[in-house]
């Protein structure tokens, strides 16, 4: 009995190197025809049938024993699942998402766009926060960034004002500009305020805002789990406002969540309940959908006149409850144009 070994290497799809090898035996009684099995170990890229054939076998093998050998290799990648599955961020999915939305609706193309750019940039910033600040020892996020949380992040500040700058609304890009003349220390307190402050509107702190994200997310990420029910419409870990609402299926109908409106935090709240006032009383709260959104929820509540977006996920499974929220915009409009106020405008100021 003859056995032939097959050395593969994987690749991605994209070519960017990231590899694995593996090993495959594969046994066989068939004759070899004075053939011997190869002994070079030829490396192939696991493109297809004809390239484990022509690379991993001499020419003297048979038509039947390279067959063998091909299914041989597609067993032991099959075997082995990370050769074939590839760890997508939150992150890379909203940036997809973004790109998708931006060629649905024209007119949130160039909204999404900077989006997109502002994503990309927190992706790498959560990154090298992550290998970079001690985030682990922090206990509390209503405590004031230390000197070295502040220095790290006011040396990061200016990169993203640049970004800002280059790819978002000419008036950002303007403001952009002029924080980044106002020297390190004017950054460092702005940063600093943004932190510790329960919300904001105005354009220079939802800059701040949109940098400090991906450091508030990471902390949370390292925080000890809290309970996912709240009675409050106040984030359990950071204690601020809901952005969003999203309904995920559970049963026969939805469940509600909210979504912190910095951390990004998921927890549970009940349907019939103002995230607002608190207010229970049904004929004063309104749901209003548009054909166009008809999966994103505009929640009114007639007490205090305030309103929040919710994504419907039983509707449409392949939303991304951030992005699409952004995207639609028309139905913040809509609701100020009725007199509600936005229990928390989100990262673009909508």
């Amino acid at each position: 009995m003859e056995r032939i070994r097959i050395h593969i290497l994987f690749t991605n799809r994209h070519g960017s190197g990231v590899r694995s090898q593996a090993q495959a035996w594969h046994s066989s009684s068939l004759p070899w025809n004075g053939s011997r099995p190869c002994t070079k170990h030829n490396r192939c890229g696991f493109q297809s049938k004809q390239s484990v054939k022509r690379e991993c076998y001499n020419a003297k093998f048979t038509y039947s024993q390279r067959r063998s050998a091909f299914v041989a290799a597609l067993a032991i990648s099959l075997e082995t699942p990370f050769n074939l599955t590839m760890t997508v961020s939150s992150w890379q999915r909203r940036i997809q998402r973004a790109e998708e939305l931006a060629r649905e609706h024209p007119f949130a193309r160039e909204m999404l766009g900077y989006y997109a750019h502002v994503a990309s940039y927190q992706q790498d910033l959560n990154r090298r926060l992550a290998n970079g600040l001690p985030g682990e020892s922090r206990s509390t996020f209503h405590a004031e960034l230390s000197a070295n949380e502040v220095e790290t992040l006011s040396s990061r500040f200016e990169s993203f004002l640049s970004v800002a700058e280059a790819h978002g609304p000419k008036s950002l890009g303007e403001l952009s500009r002029e924080l980044r003349t106002r020297g390190k220390s004017f950054c460092s307190e702005l940063l600093q305020h943004v932190w510790i402050a329960p919300s904001f509107s105005d354009a220079q702190g939802l800059l701040a805002l949109a940098f400090l994200q991906p450091y508030a997310e990471l902390l949370r990420s390292r925080a000890p789990a809290h309970p996912a029910r709240s009675a409050l419409a106040l984030c359990p870990f950071c204690n601020r406002k809901p952005g969003l609402g999203v309904l995920r299926q559970m049963g026969d109908g939805g469940a509600r969540s909210m979504i912190c409106s910095f951390c990004l935090a998921e927890w549970e709240f009940r349907r019939i309940v103002c995230p607002g006032c608190g207010g229970e009383d049904d004929k004063k709260l309104s749901v209003f959908t548009a054909s166009e959104f008809d999966y994103i929820r505009v929640e009114c509540c007639d007490a205090c006149k305030t309103y929040i977006k919710s994504v419907d996920l039983t509707k449409n499974g392949r939303a991304e409850p951030l992005v699409d929220e952004l995207a639609s915009a028309p139905l913040d409009l809509w609701a100020r144009e009725h007199g509600y106020a936005k229990l928390q405008n989100n990262l673009l100021g909508m």
